[in-house]
C-alpha cells in the first residue's frame, strides 16, 4: 500500500533496512515509534479554557441553586416547602396547601389578573380532609407576637388548628376568609407535593361554616382545574423530571455505571470464548430484551395490568382519577417502542443470511483480545473518568436548573389577609412569590449542556485513539514479539496520545459537538415556531423542514463516521486531525466494496450487542424504580421515563468505550487485510 502509511503498515525493518522502513517513522520491536510532534495545540488550549469556564459556570449554580425548588412549591412568604433554613423551620412540612378556595377560584377566571401563585398557601405535612361530623380549620403559621403562643411542633400536633385561641377580631376576620384560620370544606389529595382540591365540598363542613356566618365559598370545578393546570404545566413537569434524576441517583450509579461495565466485560469474554455463536446469541437476545422493555412501558402506561404511573403521593381514593402529562409521555414512548420492536424484528430476519459474514470480524477481534489482554481492562480508565465527570455535571445541572431568584409578584390584586405580626388585616402585601429565571441562567444551562456533550465526545475519542494504537501495534508486530503484547501496546498508545495528540482529539470532538448542537438549536427553534404559529403549515413548508432535518442528520452521521476513522489514523500516523481525516477517507474510498460487505454487517452486530447491554440495564432500572422506595414518600419519582432515558444515554456511552475495540478491529480488517 502506497501513501503515507507505507512505512507503517509493512513489517518492521530488519538490520539490512528491508521491510517497510521510511522517513515517516520506524517500527522497533513491533511497537509504533514514529518521529511525532504535538498537533492542533490551539484546540487543546481552547478545550482547557472551556473547562475553566465550565467550573466557573457550575460554581454559580452551586452558589445560587437549591434542588428542593424542583420538587416542592413556595408558601406565601417565599419559603420553599421542606427547607429547614426557612422561617419557620419547614423541614417536615413539604406539601403546599392553598388556604382560601375563593382565591383559587378567582385565579382560574380568564378575566382575572390574580394568579394561583398569589393565592395564600402554606406548607403542611399532608393534605387535610374535611371532618365527618363538624368543621376543622387550617390556621396560618403561629406567631407569638400575634398572641398565638404555640411552637411549630405544637401547631402540627393540633393538626394546624388554633381557632379556639383566636381573639374576636381574628374570628371575624377568619369568617370573612381573611385568616388567620380558614375552613376545610374541600377534600384534597397530595399530587406531586401540592394539595389538589376535589371540587366536591363536604356538606356537613359547609353547613357548619354557613351557620357560623362564614362568607360564601365557591363550589365550582374551576377550583379543581386551576390547581391541576398549574401542576401539569410544561415547566412544572420539566422540573419534576429533572428532580427525578436527583432522587434516582442510586439507580443511575448501578444501572448507568456498574452494571453496563460488568455486562460489557462479560460480552467481550463471551466473544473471546464463544465467537462462533455470539452473532446468533446477540440477535436472539436483542429481540427478547426489546420485547420485554416494550411490555414494561405498556404496564406503566396502564395498558397491561394495574400498575400505571400515578400522580398521587401516598394513598388516595380509588374512585378518584387524576391524570398528568407524565402518563401521556409514557404512552407516547410505548407506541414508539412498539414501532421500534416491529422494525427490529423484521430487520433481524432480513440479516440472517449475512450473520456469518460478521462472524469473521468477531473472530479477528477475539484473537486480539486473547493476545492484548489489557484491551479488556483499559476501558475502565476512561469509564472511571467519565463517571466522575457525570457525577459533577449532574450535581451542577440540578443546581443550575434551580438557580432562579425568588421574587415577589406584581399582581395588582385587591385582596386582604390577617397579619399576625401586626395584629391587623393587611391589604397591601397579598401578592405571592415566584421563581424568576433571568436570561443568563438559560445561557448557563445551554453552556452546561454543550460542555457535557463535548467532554463526553472527547473522552470517547481518547479511548478510541488509544485502542486503535494498541491494535495497530499488535497487527504489525506479526507475532514475533509476543512476550511484549499483553500490556505494552496499550500503555505505549496511551503515552503517545497524552504527549502528542490531545489537541487533535479535542478538535475532532469539538466538530461533532458543534454539528450536534446546531441540530439541537434548530430543532428547538422549529418546535417553538410551530407552537407560536397557529396557522396551518403548507406542504412546501413541511417538505423543507423535513429535508433540512434529514440533511443535518446525514451531515452529523458523516462527520461522526469520518472522526471515528480519523482517530484510528491519528493513533497510527501521529498526523493532525485534518490530515488524518484525509488519509482515512482515502483508505475508505479505496476499500469501499470490502467495507460494504464486511464492515457494515459487522457494525450492525456490534450495535445490536450494545443495544443488548443497554436494554438489559434499562429493564433492570425499571425493576429498581418499581420498588416501594421510589413509589412513595420523599423518593417518589413522577415517572420512570426520564431516569431510564438518562440511564440509557449514560450506559450507552460506557458501552461504546468497551466496544471501541471492535470498531478499530473492523476498520483495520477491511482496510489492511
Amino acid at each position: 500500500m502506497g501513501g503515507p502509511l507505507g512505512a507503517i503498515i509493512g513489517r518492521y525493518p530488519t538490520a539490512g533496512g528491508g521491510g517497510g522502513g521510511g522517513s515517516d517513522g520506524e517500527m522497533r520491536g513491533g511497537i509504533i515509534r514514529e518521529n511525532r510532534k504535538c498537533r492542533d495545540l490551539v484546540f487543546l488550549v481552547i478545550f482547557i479554557a472551556f473547562w475553566v469556564a465550565m467550573i466557573v459556570n457550575s460554581s454559580f449554580g452551586f452558589n445560587q441553586g437549591n434542588p428542593l425548588r424542583l420538587t416542592y412549591g413556595l408558601d406565601y412568604k417565599g419559603n420553599v416547602c421542606g427547607n429547614k433554613h426557612a422561617d419557620p423551620d419547614l423541614r417536615a412540612l413539604e406539601v403546599r396547601y392553598w388556604l382560601n378556595p375563593n382565591q383559587v377560584y378567582q385565579s382560574g377566571l380568564k378575566s382575572s389578573q390574580f394568579s394561583l401563585a398569589d393565592a395564600k398557601s402554606i406548607c403542611l405535612m399532608e393534605c387535610p380532609i374535611p371532618s365527618e361530623d363538624g368543621l376543622n380549620y387550617i390556621c396560618d403559621y403561629p406567631e407569638p407576637e400575634g398572641g398565638i403562643h404555640l411552637s411549630v411542633d405544637d401547631w402540627i400536633d393540633r393538626n394546624y388548628d388554633y381557632f379556639e385561641f383566636l381573639t374576636p377580631d381574628m374570628r371575624n376576620s377568619s369568617l370573612q376568609l381573611q385568616g388567620p384560620c380558614y375552613p376545610i370544606v374541600f377534600p384534597s389529595v397530595n399530587v406531586y407535593w401540592s394539595c389538589q382540591f376535589m371540587a366536591r365540598a363536604s356538606n356537613i363542613s359547609l353547613k357548619h361554616w354557613l351557620q357560623m356566618g362564614g362568607a360564601a365559598i365557591e363550589e365550582n370545578m374551576l377550583i379543581d382545574k386551576t390547581i391541576h393546570r398549574a401542576i401539569n404545566s410544561p415547566s412544572a413537569v420539566l422540573k419534576r423530571y429533572v428532580a427525578d434524576i436527583g432522587k434516582a441517583w442510586p439507580v443511575l450509579i448501578v444501572c448507568g455505571g456498574i452494571l453496563p461495565l460488568f455486562l460489557s466485560v462479560i460480552w467481550l469474554l463471551m466473544i473471546r470464548h464463544f465467537v462462533a455463536g455470539m452473532t446468533w446469541i446477540t440477535v436472539i437476545l436483542f429481540n427478547v430484551l426489546i420485547i420485554s422493555v416494550t411490555m414494561f412501558y405498556y404496564a406503566k402506561a396502564g395498558w397491561i395490568g394495574h400498575d400505571a404511573v400515578s400522580v398521587v403521593i401516598g394513598e388516595s381514593d380509588p374512585y378518584v382519577s387524576i391524570s398528568g402529562r407524565e402518563i401521556n409521555h409514557i404512552r407516547a414512548v410505548a407506541v414508539l417502542m412498539t414501532i421500534v420492536m416491529i422494525v427490529a424484528f423484521l430487520s433481524s430476519i432480513a440479516i440472517i443470511r449475512r450473520i456469518l459474514i460478521a462472524t469473521s470480524v468477531l473472530k479477528v477481534a477475539a484473537k486480539v483480545i486473547g493476545e492484548v489482554q489489557a484491551l479488556i481492562i483499559f476501558p475502565i480508565l476512561p469509564y472511571f473518568i467519565l463517571a466522575i465527570f457525570y457525577m459533577f455535571w449532574l450535581s451542577a445541572a440540578l443546581h443550575l436548573f434551580s438557580s432562579g431568584q425568588i421574587v415577589r409578584n406584581d399582581c395588582h390584586a385587591n385582596c386582604c389577609s390577617y397579619d399576625l405580626k401586626s395584629t391587623r388585616v393587611n391589604c397591601d402585601g397579598c401578592c405571592g412569590y415566584s421563581i424568576h429565571y433571568t436570561p443568563h441562567i438559560g445561557i448557563s444551562i445551554l453552556f452546561h449542556l454543550f460542555g457535557c456533550y463535548w467532554a463526553t465526545q472527547f473522552i470517547i475519542a481518547c479511548s478510541s485513539t488509544v485502542i486503535a494504537g494498541s491494535v495497530a501495534s499488535y497487527y504489525w508486530a506479526c507475532n514475533e514479539i509476543s512476550q511484549e503484547i499483553p500490556f505494552l501496546p496499550v500503555f505505549s498508545s496511551l503515552k503517545r496520545l497524552l504527549r502528542y495528540s490531545l489537541g487533535s482529539v479535542a478538535l475532532g470532538s469539538l466538530i461533532v459537538s458543534i454539528v450536534e448542537w446546531v441540530r439541537f438549536v434548530l430543532e428547538s427553534l422549529r418546535r417553538r415556531l410551530k407552537l407560536a404559529d397557529t396557522s396551518p403549515v403548507s406542504l412546501m413548508g413541511k417538505m423543507m423542514s423535513s429535508s433540512s432535518q434529514c440533511c443535518l442528520g446525514c451531515i452529523d452521521w458523516t462527520i461522526k463516521s469520518a472522526n471515528r476513522n480519523a482517530y484510528i489514523m491519528i493513533a497510527i500516523t501521529g498526523k493532525g486531525f485534518c490530515k488524518a481525516s484525509a488519509i482515512a477517507t482515502g483508505l475508505i474510498m479505496n476499500n469501499i466494496l470490502r467495507i460494504g460487505k464486511v464492515n457494515v454487517i459487522g457494525d450492525v452486530i456490534l450495535f445490536l450487542g450494545k443495544l443488548c447491554v443497554s436494554l438489559f440495564c434499562a429493564l433492570f432500572a425499571f425493576l429498581m424504580l418499581d420498588t416501594h422506595k421510589y413509589k412513595s414518600a420523599h423518593n417518589k419519582i413522577s415517572s420512570p421515563l426520564f431516569p431510564v432515558l438518562v440511564i440509557c444515554e449514560i450506559q450507552f456511552i460506557a458501552i461504546c468505550l468497551s466496544f471501541s475495540i471492535f470498531l478499530s478491529e473492523s476498520k483495520k480488517y477491511c482496510c489492511f487485510f
